[in-house]
């Protein structure tokens, strides 16, 4: 009996003194030490970006739709995404998820949503409006715009931007792909292109095109064409130091023919870019090489190739695609499988606007903590096991799909203080908070808020530096509205 009386007094005072309850899953695709993919619960490709507010919002094809219709086993044949994934950042590692844009429903007319660029203005109503461009399947490309880069959003033309078979554009067979900027004039720029026109080969598709945009953002007032060699797909535009930068995906044929100084032919499926001054002279554009190579030639799967190169907090980032989750959650390396979206720093020479070779990797970044946040939405992450997003009264929540679901978030910084830990917890049983390692102890065990309130806890044993916190669930369908760590002054 005593000893008995002794294992139950133990019993008794394990959540007091911090023993792990929860046995964490195991079911995390993402290794806590890589930075990519950037999402671990949904599939994005074909990316683009936009700062705004000290955030980087980044925009991509919704693979998640395709694979919610075909199953992780499935093929991804692109026919059923009809919507673009949101994903914002203030560090570059942790990813708040804002869900998708359901472009069928903004634009009823699309036949798919593929690729999207975007750009923002201040115009006159004093507003930063933004203008998001798409693929409308091969076809064409499509514009929606919103005053904030999470929407709402609306359709201003109510039919597409661009078509195959618009005088204005030539002989382009697949006008997609579209890539957008904006000039220090305040003027914007569109390129776009695919296929192989009458008089292209192989070697000069002749199709890769840019477009002077109207002074409204929505219409089409010049295009000329971009003799880009070896031209496939997934055009994009960047002005940098006066310098329009146009790159594109290069297409699978052998290389036979290759008549620039420049350096090598680039491998196939590879970046290249080219540089002008004068975007509407198709003389004028150079071709400067190529900068990123097919991820499968980088010792990661073969692929489609897109990037966006994105510069944030005064540091550049290439953007760009792998099919590392997908085989991470099947074992298979193939064809048509779900893409997800990377990030790697990139190095440009802005004097000479010139790009050295970027490596893809599933290590990734470190985190770019010139400014810390210590509170994070409900669906920030830099990974996790067994969660996914749900949306409940136009709140995107993040929920354990079973028991021992987790999410981690890299780097936040703390100093020597008691922290109050404010929250929102819906669903039975107990979460629990645990520091730097998945196993470590737990310093708060947190139950469901009462009456959709919310409520707090306090913590003082938290040493001052960065650590990486990990939220367990103890059961299934539970999930945070939000949460947050602050300095408690009583």
């Amino acid at each position: 009996m005593k000893i008995q009386r002794i294992f139950f007094a133990i019993a008794l005072l394990l959540p007091i003194i911090g023993f792990s309850q929860i046995k964490p899953s195991r079911n995390c695709y993402k290794p806590v030490e890589n930075a990519n993919p950037i999402s671990s619960v949904r599939f994005c490709a074909d990316p683009t970006a936009i700062e705004y507010n000290g955030r980087l919002y980044v925009y991509g094809t919704s693979d998640h739709q395709q694979y919610e219709f075909a199953g992780l086993n499935g093929k991804n044949t692109y026919d059923k995404i009809y919507s673009i994934e949101i994903f914002s950042t203030l560090d570059m590692v942790n990813w708040t998820y804002h869900g998708t844009i359901d472009v069928k429903s903004v634009a009823p007319w699309i036949m798919n949503s593929w690729a999207p660029s975007i750009c923002s203005r201040k115009e006159a109503d004093g507003k930063t409006h933004f203008y998001l461009y798409f693929s409308n399947n091969g076809t064409g490309v499509g514009v929606i715009t919103s005053t904030d880069p999470v929407g709402p959003w609306s359709d201003p033309l109510g039919a597409p931007l661009i078509t195959s078979g618009m005088p204005e554009i030539g002989d382009v067979p697949n006008p997609f792909d579209p890539g957008v900027c904006i000039d220090d004039n305040g003027v914007g720029w569109l390129a776009f292109g695919g296929g192989i026109a009458k008089n292209g080969t192989e070697a000069l598709p002749r199709t890769a095109r840019i477009a002077r945009l109207g002074a409204d953002m929505v219409s089409i007032d010049t295009v000329a064409e971009i003799k880009a060699p070896y031209f496939f797909e997934a055009s994009e535009l960047n002005f940098i130091n006066g310098t329009y930068v146009y790159t594109y995906n290069n297409n699978w044929a052998p290389r036979m023919d290759w008549n620039y100084k420049i350096g090598p032919e680039p491998s196939q499926c590879s970046m290249s870019y080219m540089t002008t001054k004068t975007p509407l002279d198709t003389d004028s554009w150079d071709y400067r090489g190529h900068y990123f190579q097919n991820p499968g030639d980088q010792g990661l799967c073969y692929s489609n190739n897109h990037t966006h190169i994105a510069k944030f907090r005064g540091q550049y980032y290439l953007l760009y695609h792998t099919m590392a989750l997908h085989q991470a959650m099947t074992n298979r390396n193939e064809n048509l499988a779900f893409r997800s979206l990377c990030v790697d720093e990139m190095k440009i020479d802005e004097e000479n606007v010139k790009i050295p070779m970027v490596k893809g990797t599933h290590k990734g970044i470190s985190i770019n903590d010139s400014e810390g946040e210590k509170g994070f939405a409900n669906t920030a992450m830099a990974t996790c096991a067994d969660m996914e997003f749900v949306k409940t009264n136009n709140q995107i929540s993040v929920k354990s799909q079973n028991a021992g679901a987790w999410i981690c978030i890299k780097g936040m910084d703390f100093e020597d203080n008691k922290y109050e830990f404010s929250y929102d917890l819906k669903g039975k049983g107990t979460a629990e908070i645990r520091l730097d390692k998945l196993n470590s102890k737990t310093i708060l065990s947190l139950t469901e808020s009462q009456n959709d309130t919310s409520s707090n806890a306090w913590v003082k044993d938290i040493k001052s530096g960065k650590h990486d916190v990990y939220i367990l669930f103890s059961e299934k369908d539970m999930y945070f509205k939000w949460w947050r760590f602050d300095v408690f002054e009583p």
